[in-house]
């Protein structure tokens, strides 16, 4: 069986990061971004849509073929979203078949949970997070408050999503095999010390 790494974080904490260093640093497979565009070949849906539900954002679907009703409208939604979550579900299955990986977010942690992937989350303090943000030039044009408030409210949109599709709650330690505080640490210092578990 394949080494699985998944990787649940924070926005703002460095997870992305640390799982694209730890990959490099172990010679694996590393998958983020690339699901989206898989999941969009798979099904008749855009990138863009998918992004939305995927980070819990789904917005309403309103296609000039669908009616008028409001319930027919509605359940066309949520089997577009289920479509999706199936979707990923085969892909990052898929992904993990093939070779050792680290695979970011997703619920990958939940939809490989049969393989026993090795299961890290990332987290870090509101002014970390904020710092973090403002070195990537994220939200340059926000104030410290509005960037706090966009940083939380991406949480609570993933949150929703993970929860959502797993029953489990997004964040919580007994979910998770490891959990690292990257508040002031360098991401490039402690993934050698990482990988060493490994």
């Amino acid at each position: 069986m394949n080494k699985i790494i998944t990787v649940g974080r924070e926005f703002g904490s460095g997870g992305r990061e640390l799982g694209r260093r730890l990959a490099e640093e172990l010679g694996i497979e590393y998958y983020d971004k690339e699901i989206i565009s898989e999941i969009a070949k798979n099904t008749s849906l855009s990138e863009k849509y998918i992004r939305s539900v995927v980070e819990g954002k789904p917005h309403s679907l309103f296609p000039i073929t669908i009616g008028n009703s409001f319930a027919y409208n509605t359940d066309y939604h949520v089997r577009q979203i289920q479509e999706i979550f199936k979707a990923q579900t085969e892909i990052i299955s898929s992904l993990a078949d093939k070779s050792d990986c680290v695979i970011i977010g997703r619920c990958a942690d939940y939809i490989l949970r049969e393989r026993k992937p090795c299961r890290l989350f990332v987290y870090a303090d509101i002014d970390s997070r904020i710092r973090r943000c403002r070195s990537r030039q994220e939200g340059e044009s926000l104030t410290d408050q509005e960037l706090k408030r966009r940083i939380l409210a991406i949480d609570k949109d993933r949150a929703r999503y993970y929860n959502d599709f797993t029953g489990q709650r997004w964040g919580d330690k007994s979910y998770y095999d490891f959990c690292i505080n990257t508040t002031d640490v360098v991401i490039k210092e402690i993934v050698p010390y990482i990988a060493k578990m490994f």
